[in-house]
């Protein structure tokens, strides 16, 4: 059995953030979350009446910048939040929207359906194509404490609206635009070939890996090819309804603490482990993974050694530098990120293949 939640209202199309005024009214107070850089598209979403911005949100949101975006939450007692960006941006934007009335902390949501309810509207805005956080409702921030990521789940964080304006991604550079398509490739690939793989949502995986297949590459060359753009959004989404009733696998286990530890931008941090994980799951996966590289055009029949090498030269082809060292990790911390990627099993025990900790440590090595 399996439960998909997906927003209220999808806006898909060239243009479409400007319909998130008409669709929000005559709201009293709407706070916009976003980066110094999506803050400039805050004019386009016509919003009316008074509006609060706050776009002190950093690649790999912590602990400290949630707390920063409650604070301006409560002070502008928003009717609405938009989240305005990529998935660091809307991860927040739900967070604050669940949170910043309700009495609840984030340890007290931390977990899955642990989240009492909403009282504010969200909508979601992306402005890139990758994490699919605008059509899901887990969240992600943080802990630098500890150096690992808090994940929070819950139906309450579900957007009221959720735009896919392609125009928003036109200015994002070929290596961002290259990562994330990954990162939205391995949402749609982890879930497909997961112990928890379920006929529908193989169903949305197949639409969103095959339109890696068909567009990536072409978004990567010309940023303003709309065609192009507007499909990776599509998988991006697709990708992130996958993520809801089946989740992600090893692949972003082991590429979470390349982000927290190495401060990698999770795209590229999954965009580095997807061949190497793709190729070890092989033999327990088979068919499928046959059928995602047919999609992704690396070639049919390929032995492991093969389709390993297929997915890094994909990947590099699309101007991704695949060598951690030359990402600046050491050797000496490839154990650390071996132990704390084994010991997130909310995601390693949905991998088709068991994995000991010293076979991350040997994906960590080939990817060194």
């Amino acid at each position: 059995m399996i439960t998909i939640h997906q927003p209220r209202r999808l806006v898909v199309g060239a243009g479409s953030r400007g319909e998130v005024g008409a669709w929000a009214g005559q709201a009293g107070s709407t706070l916009v979350i976003a980066t110094p850089v999506t803050s400039g598209f805050a004019d386009s979403l016509k919003l009316s009446g008074k509006v609060t911005l706050f776009d002190a949100i950093p690649g790999e949101p912590d602990i400290t910048t949630l707390e920063a975006a409650l604070e301006a939450a409560r002070n502008a007692r928003p009717d609405l939040i938009v989240g305005l960006g990529g998935g660091s941006v809307m991860d927040v934007a739900k967070l604050v929207a669940v949170l910043w009335d309700s009495g609840q902390s984030l340890a007290d949501v931390a977990g899955p359906n642990r989240v009492a309810g909403r009282n504010t509207r969200l909508a979601q805005v992306a402005t890139t194509a990758g994490t699919g956080s605008e059509a899901g409702i887990r969240s992600l921030i943080t802990d630098p404490g500890k150096g690992s990521k808090i994940a929070v789940e819950s139906p309450h964080m579900i957007a009221d609206l959720a735009v896919l304006d392609p125009e928003l991604t036109y200015s994002v550079p070929p290596a961002v635009t290259a990562a994330t398509g990954v990162d939205a490739m391995a949402h749609c690939v982890e879930a497909f070939t997961n112990r928890k793989a379920h006929t529908m949502i193989d169903g949305f995986a197949r639409m969103g890996f095959n339109l890696v297949g068909k567009y990536l590459a072409r978004a990567v060359r010309d940023g303003e090819d709309t065609e192009a753009r507007e499909g990776m959004m599509l998988a991006s989404y697709y990708g992130g309804i996958c993520l809801g009733p089946v989740n992600t696998a090893a692949g972003h286990a082991i590429s979470y603490p390349l982000g927290t530890l190495l401060h990698l931008p999770h795209g590229l941090a999954n965009a580095i482990i997807f061949p190497h994980v793709l190729a070890f799951n092989q033999p327990s996966a088979a068919a499928k993974t046959a059928e995602v590289a047919d999609a992704l055009g690396l070639g049919q029949g390929l032995s492991q050694r093969d389709l390993l090498s297929a997915a890094k030269d994909f990947c590099a082809g699309l101007g991704i530098e695949m060598s951690l060292a030359v990402n600046g990790a050491k050797a000496a911390d490839l154990p650390r990120f071996a132990a704390d990627a084994h010991a997130i099993r909310r995601l390693m025990d949905n991998n088709p293949v068991d994995m000991s900790e010293a076979d991350v440590l040997e994906i960590y090595r080939a990817a060194f």
